[in-house]
């Protein structure tokens, strides 16, 4: 069989020309008749490919990867799983297992399988980066550090594994450990200048005084000429962080201003359709449709405008038995986006999302009773949420707003769905509009929706968190976490909300109001 040739119609056919062709072929002919969605012709072929050549990863793979994609995921789940018996070191078998678990939301068998084919055999560096990635992104950053000590425990002391390691270790709260990995990749490499290792510097601690050799090295780091932009902006986030612990808010500022001048030179955020979204959402009538409340866990949200206290309200509320915090999962705008074009809205669709949804937020860590996610712009999907689970929480952090603006204008953000944080007009309209929402949500779910102060949060955290309890149904009692997936922080947060509650961010803007006079046009409450 050349290329080219024609494949007969019939299957068996098909598969009598291709018995005696080599692999190669099989697998070709496979693909094609995937690529043609001819997902029945695919599998016969795969099928008999995998009894013609039982000891082809390819074949197996490719026979996997149909299954999952037709539906048959715990087919494709045994599949796998034999084969990883016989081969646990297969990183791309293990790796393609992973994803079709995550997309069941079982993380916990996610990190369990790639720990398990990391921990036999060598892997080159890149196929270990790819594991390590692939669990940060999972968020299980757990997982992908013990990988990376695992692979430079082996003599492999690649610098980028140096880099990652201290990524996961911020995520984490090794701080110390984070530091010693950023040196070491430094050392090693010194255009790990671009791997985010300043900003990461920043991030580790509060500076006391600016003699902290951090301080040049970031100076040191803005004098090269060979750097690139992101790293020049990053750089000057750093080192206008550092200022600003030690007290010096004109230098601050003025690096502060300076990053988010090249921030907002390149951002794509528009004000203009941010306001067209808001007023949409303000004119949405009440969905028709919703379904029945679970009755055996609650799901919880935590909403606001980024940088108003949600990752401590996540955290603290965590601090306690029977419950989950996922971090902020992104999986609820995916399914706006999905059920955006279904109209009119029916209940098999709301089903349909609901069942994904809930996979992702229980996942496979144990029975909770209580789950939170704590994506802050999930205040825009209220609506959604509450046809999903009529017994859902929403919590609505709210802060200062020359607080907040001040708080994102100094915070570097990797997401250019954050873009707006670079310009003080657009923090303004993005507050705006989410009061606005928050102002609907309290009238149209008042048993549902909730409001928190900051600066209560604060100043009285307790009293704040056992009334937050309280109207969640949860006990008072706080039962600290046996895992340690409690403790993972993978927010700009992350050195912050592990340290004892402080007022110190509170009237924080007084400090920068002579430098940075736009903040006096934001609203001062």
């Amino acid at each position: 069989m050349t290329p080219g040739t024609t494949l007969p119609g019939n299957t068996s056919a098909l598969l009598a020309a291709l018995a005696a062709q080599p692999e190669s072929e099989w697998l070709a002919q496979g693909r094609a008749l995937t690529l043609r969605s001819d997902m029945a012709g695919a599998l016969a072929v795969f099928n008999a490919a995998t009894s013609r050549f039982p000891e082809s990863a390819d074949i197996r793979l490719g026979l996997a990867g149909l299954l999952w994609q037709t539906g048959e995921s715990e087919q494709a789940e045994q599949l796998l799983r034999e084969w990883l018996a016989a081969h646990p070191a297969d990183a791309s078998m293990a790796l393609l297992l992973a994803s079709l678990l995550r997309e069941h939301g079982r993380l916990t068998a996610v990190g369990e399988v790639l720990l398990s084919a990391f921990a036999n055999g060598a892997h080159d560096v890149d196929t270990v980066i790819r594991a390590v990635e692939t669990l940060d992104d999972y968020g299980r950053p757990n997982e992908a550090l013990t990988i990376c000590e695992n692979a430079m425990a082996a003599d492999d002391d690649d610098p980028r594994l140096h880099a990652y390691a201290g990524m996961l270790g911020i995520q984490l709260g090794q701080f110390e450990r984070t530091r010693a990995h950023y040196a070491r990749a430094l050392q090693q490499e010194p255009a790990a200048v671009e791997w985010n290792i300043p900003l990461g510097l920043a991030g580790l601690q509060r500076y006391e005084d600016a003699s902290h050799p951090d301080f040049s090295f970031f100076r040191d780091v803005l004098a090269r000429s060979d750097i690139t932009a992101y790293t020049r902006r990053s750089t000057l986030f750093a080192l206008g962080k550092a200022h600003d612990d030690v007290g010096d808010y004109a230098s601050a500022a003025t690096y502060f201003r300076q990053a988010n001048a090249m921030g907002h030179a390149h951002a794509s955020w528009s004000r203009k359709l941010w306001k067209r979204n808001i007023q949409a959402r303000l004119a949405a009538a009440k969905p028709t449709v919703s379904l029945p409340a679970p009755t055996d866990w609650t799901p919880i949200f935590v909403v606001g405008v980024p940088r108003s206290g949600t990752t401590l309200v996540a955290k603290r509320l965590a601090d306690h038995a029977g419950v989950r915090n996922r971090g902020e999962l992104g999986w609820l705008q995916v399914w706006e986006e999905r059920l955006s074009h279904k109209s009119p809205l029916h209940a098999a669709a709301l089903e349909e999302a609901a069942r994904s949804l809930e996979m992702q937020l229980r996942q496979d860590d144990g029975d909770a009773s209580w789950i939170i996610d704590k994506q802050p712009l999930n205040l825009l999907r209220v609506d959604l949420i509450m046809a999903l689970w009529p017994n859902a929480r929403i919590v609505h952090c709210q802060r200062n707003a020359r607080d907040t603006a001040l708080s994102l204008w100094t915070q570097p953000f990797h997401d250019q769905a954050h873009d707006y944080a670079y310009d003080f007009g657009d923090i303004d309209a993005v507050i705006r509009g989410c009061r606005q929402l928050a102002e609907l949500w309290q009238a149209r779910y008042p048993q549902a929706f909730r409001s928190i102060a900051y600066e209560q949060l604060v100043c009285e955290p307790d009293a704040c968190i056992d009334a937050l309890r309280d109207w969640l149904g949860m006990p008072l009692q706080s039962t600290a976490q046996p895992t340690d997936v409690q403790s993972v922080i993978a927010t700009a947060s992350a050195w912050q909300a592990r340290q004892p509650v402080y007022t110190r961010s509170a009237g924080r803007w007084v400090h920068y109001a002579p430098y940075l006079p736009e903040l006096l046009d934001i609203p001062g409450h």
